[in-house]
């Protein structure tokens, strides 16, 4: 049976440098812009650039994230790009509108004074990633691969385990999540060449998933 590659547009993210990047692998995604046809998806992406509380409030607004929300307890995979990834969170210092809430944590400014010394923000530059976890979406890249980078914020998970890559600007910080079904990426894999090409590769193999008990109660409280 041949699987359907829904893209979330909610206008508030680059959804044809997406769609193309699918085509290049093979795979026709269809674009989804009315929260009923979310259902028909067997995975998601929902990519992201912008502002927080725009951000938020469309996905509320146009009944997007209800619709997602219902297919992630369900078990459909979805990958967070960019601005998609910090609102699997539950909030933001960038805003004061709650966020998905599929992954508990927060998403926190990023220092401009780190270790290293002052450090220019936003941070946009190219940048290796360090798995810190396994995860399907991960573990067959190349360990020396770079990704591209564009945020002044960044996911802080209030569980460690969810954080499956960091990066370094300065500090370190999470370049990408993941719980059971629900995976995020801080750098965009459409902006990242052969190496994000491999990534979302991974993410259209990865089989899907049955959500856990633990995520369910998670879910469900929100």
């Amino acid at each position: 049976m041949t699987e359907t590659l829904g893209i979330v547009d909610a206008g508030i993210g680059n959804v044809g440098s997406v769609a193309n990047l699918c085509r290049r692998l093979g795979t026709e995604p269809v674009v989804l812009g009315d929260p009923d046809a979310i259902a028909s998806a067997d995975r998601l992406i929902l990519p992201g650039v912008g502002a927080w509380d725009y951000a938020a409030r469309r996905l509320q607004e146009t009944g997007m994230a209800e619709a997602m929300t219902e297919q992630v307890r369900a078990g459909t995979p979805i990958l967070g790009i960019c601005l998609g990834m910090q609102l699997l969170h539950d909030s933001s210092e960038e805003g004061t509108l709650p966020g998905l809430g599929w992954i508990p944590g927060a998403v926190r400014r990023l220092p401009a004074e780190t270790a290293i010394g002052p450090v220019r923000l936003p941070h946009m530059s190219w940048a290796r990633i360090e798995q810190t976890g396994p995860h399907p979406v991960l573990d067959s890249l190349a360990p020396d691969a770079r990704y591209y980078f564009v945020h002044g914020y960044a996911a802080v998970p209030d569980d460690a385990r969810h954080i499956i890559a960091t990066a370094r600007y300065g500090d370190t910080f999470t370049a990408a999540v993941a719980n059971d079904n629900v995976v995020g990426t801080q750098f965009h894999p459409e902006k990242s060449h052969r190496h994000g090409k491999a990534l979302l590769a991974a993410f259209l193999q990865t089989e899907t998933q049955t959500q856990t008990q633990a995520q369910t109660q998670t879910l469900g409280a929100r």
